[in-house]
């Protein structure tokens, strides 16, 4: 099913109602779903390599105990904080200032940004252990047979 932007995001706990919340595709929801993200986005920073290490590292922590406490929502926004990582990190390296289009909407030329590279590098890195984690699959494909 896809992620539903109709939901009373403002008044929903997702932990307490965990049949509300859909995976969605890629980052879908990141910033919407409670207490989750106020949870997560303290953490989130990707401005510099050491940022973006220790950042990832925590949010990764994060993980791995909401799925140690079977928590499928917490760990699936968890994974995409570490996405949402990866791909505005890549944003930044690709477009100074993270901005792709100009003021008339043309695409701004591409100037590469080696450290913004290296910290979307980073975040990709754990990325990928929490998208491929059977556990988290399992848990994934439970979520959705159960609650679409």
């Amino acid at each position: 099913m896809p992620f539903d932007y109709d939901l009373d995001f403002e008044h929903i706990d997702f932990r307490k109602n965990p049949e509300k919340y859909r995976v969605g595709r890629g980052e879908q929801g990141v910033l919407l779903v409670e207490p989750y993200k106020s949870e997560i986005l303290p953490h989130w920073r990707f401005k510099t390599p050491d940022e973006a290490k220790k950042s990832s590292e925590k949010i990764y922590e994060q993980f791995l105990e909401y799925k140690k406490n079977k928590d499928f929502v917490g760990a699936d926004m968890t994974r995409k904080f570490l996405q949402m990582g990866y791909t505005r990190a890549r944003r930044y390296t690709n477009y100074k200032g993270g901005r792709k289009y100009d003021e008339n909407g043309e695409v701004i030329e591409r100037q590469i940004d080696p450290v913004k590279a290296k910290s979307a590098a980073i975040f990709e890195e754990k990325w990928k252990l929490a998208r491929t984690d059977e556990e988290y699959l399992k848990m994934k494909k439970a979520h959705q047979k159960e609650f679409g």
